[in-house]
């Protein structure tokens, strides 16, 4: 990209340095790790003063964007999906909310019998029929969630629904199945072949494993969730209250 401001304008020249070095980050180059260009550097080229530099990446340095070690140069902080465990949603819902919309890079449906785990967890007996969805989901660069989840037979999925939507959604306006709690369990894992396929990983990175058990307004288990996220790309938030 070129760089370069007017000196004409009633904007502020560390506000054009701000908005110019914003979009500079977002080249996939400096994504991908490389150095920004020197303060003395860009000051030089911009024809305006390093202090006017520093202004404007102070600011983008506050803002958790840019990394600046004395020594080594000013970098790109690689972003991480968040999600929040205080108010849960589905993935894709909570991620378009953050204006980010994802791609569904697969989607399939099949119908299995229950073994010990998913009767287990769906109060139901063994070998019962039931519905199971594998999504996996990720952004323009990739997929960065594996999820499998398994439907308790009385919420009446067909297998035919539209599942690029909002899951929860579905269940809701479609078969008045309320979504009210989640029962989470969070751990971590190393990536098998499966997982380093799907999402892009090596042997042995670290993925990020949760279980979720989601039940109706009468603690009645409607979802059995196992999710697989590249732990290089997600993390969990929690707040608490006291």
């Amino acid at each position: 990209m070129t760089l370069e401001i007017d000196h004409k304008s009633p904007i502020p020249l560390h506000v054009q340095v701000e908005g110019l070095l914003r979009d500079l980050i977002k080249e996939p180059e400096y994504q991908d790790g490389k150095l920004l260009p020197k303060e003395v550097d860009l000051a030089k080229k911009l024809g305006i003063s390093r202090n006017t530099i520093r202004q404007a990446t102070n600011k983008l340095v506050h803002e958790n964007l840019l990394d600046r070690k004395k020594g080594v140069g000013t970098k790109v902080i690689k972003q991480s999906v968040s999600t929040k465990l205080d108010n849960w949603l589905s993935f894709s819902k909570e991620m378009h909310q953050k204006g980010m919309d994802f791609n569904n890079y697969r989607i399939d449906v099949n119908w299995v019998d229950a073994d010990e785990e998913i009767s287990n967890a769906l109060q139901i007996k063994e070998k019962t029929e039931v519905l199971r969805l594998e999504r996996l989901k990720g952004f323009d660069k990739g997929p960065i969630v594996y999820f499998i989840s398994y439907f308790h037979p009385r919420v009446g999925l067909t297998g035919s629904e539209d599942f690029r939507g909002h899951l929860y959604d579905i269940l809701e306006k479609d078969y008045h199945t309320v979504p009210a709690v989640s029962k989470e369990e969070i751990t971590a894992m190393l990536a098998n072949n499966k997982l380093c396929k799907l999402l892009g990983l090596l042997p042995g990175e670290p993925v990020l494993f949760r279980k979720r058990l989601v039940c109706d307004p009468g603690d009645r288990p409607i979802e059995y969730n196992l999710g697989y996220y590249r732990a290089d790309q997600f993390k969990y938030t929690i707040d608490i209250k006291r």
